[in-house]
């Protein structure tokens, strides 16, 4: 699944980094996952959207956006979530680095004037 960009967002507001390197292991089942975690954000309070990229090595970056730290609370102890993240480390991700920030400007192609 690759998604990108994610619509201009008002800031401030939180973004999660997620780095993984995937396994070899379970191609289709990591791949419905994925996509069920997404469907399954997106009905989230304070989930604003997500980027995803992952190249032919493996290697990949998602970064969700959040209104609150609340939000990405919730969203981490949400049951199915869960189940994707004991998943993800016991069979899909070789190595992986979770990082929460905080965004205070944004601007894109769009915003740069003549």
């Amino acid at each position: 699944m690759t998604t990108f960009p994610a619509p201009a967002l008002e800031p401030p507001y939180y973004a999660v980094i997620f780095a993984s390197v995937r396994t070899t292991t379970d191609d289709a089942g990591y791949h419905a996952m994925a996509e069920r975690m997404v469907e399954l954000a997106r009905q989230q309070p304070g989930f604003l959207g997500v980027e995803s990229v992952r190249d032919s090595s493996g290697s990949g970056l998602t970064v969700s956006y959040w209104q609150t730290l609340d939000a990405i609370a919730a969203w981490r102890r949400h049951a199915e979530h869960a189940i994707a993240q004991r998943e993800g480390k016991r069979q899909w991700y070789a190595a992986f680095r979770l990082r929460i920030a905080r965004v205070e400007r944004e601007y894109g192609s769009e915003d740069i004037r003549p």
